[in-house]
């Protein structure tokens, strides 16, 4: 408990370094801060048509289905990928100033978690414009299943960054494994096309209780499984 009282001592270090990641992101570029819905907007068309009328599945409105469930993936992979190196690549910082390790992990999985809520001014858009409208029950939970997504991205960030500061090679592998596991959670195919012999594996996997979740509120408009969010908590 003395730990975590000294790292949130360092709130005002945090905000710092989230703003300047925010800001230092697409600085120098012609669009700047548009490139933050644009990057995923593109990303969503490609494989909104790859999977829906290349690879076709029976799902109504698939690009509602797989925004709601992409951007919070795409949180995920960011906070991995950059946060990995997050503490290796600050060493000259480390060196010349004392605070909590953990300050810098926490700082680059916030500054993702508020590029995904900017995000989800997209997502919402999506569905008012699909007609399929929101169930406002539902929409409360949203806020927990968001933290509970923060919390497992920063507990991997945390290992991560401690790993990569003695195993180079951690930052690549972290990589490789990220466009597994993509695969791995049903973002570009809904669950029920997984066989039944094998769907416990990908049961295992904590993104699948998540974006189950994320579906649940936002494209089913139901109440997400209590089943899933306690799996989740639990990682």
């Amino acid at each position: 408990m003395e730990h975590l009282k000294e790292v949130a001592g360092y709130g005002d270090m945090i905000k710092s370094l989230v703003k300047r990641e925010l800001r230092g992101k697409y600085k120098g570029s012609v669009l700047g801060f548009l490139w933050t819905f644009i990057n995923p907007l593109c990303q969503i068309i490609v494989y909104t048509i790859v999977f829906s009328v290349i690879v076709r599945n029976d799902l109504q409105q698939f690009y509602v289905y797989m925004i709601t469930g992409m951007i919070p993936w795409m949180f995920f992979d960011m906070s991995l990928r950059l946060g990995s190196g997050c503490v290796r690549y600050q060493g000259d910082l480390l060196k010349k100033i004392y605070f909590p390790r953990e300050v810098l992990p926490i700082s680059t999985v916030t500054a993702n978690f508020i590029n995904m809520l900017l995000c989800f001014i997209i997502v919402l858009a999506v569905i008012l414009f699909s007609g399929r409208g929101f169930n406002p029950v539902a929409l409360v939970c949203l806020p927990m299943v968001m933290m509970i997504e923060y919390c497992i991205t920063l507990g991997f960030v945390l290992i991560l960054s401690a790993g990569t500061v003695y195993f180079k090679d951690l930052e690549h592998i972290t990589t490789v494994l990220l466009m597994a596991w993509i695969y791995g959670t049903p973002i570009l195919y809904p669950i029920s096309m997984i066989p039944d012999k094998i769907i416990w594996i990908f049961k295992l996997n904590p993104m699948t209780a998540v974006i189950e979740s994320f579906h649940d509120i936002l494209y089913w408009g139901n109440l997400p499984s209590w089943k899933y969010m306690a799996y989740a908590a639990a990682w």
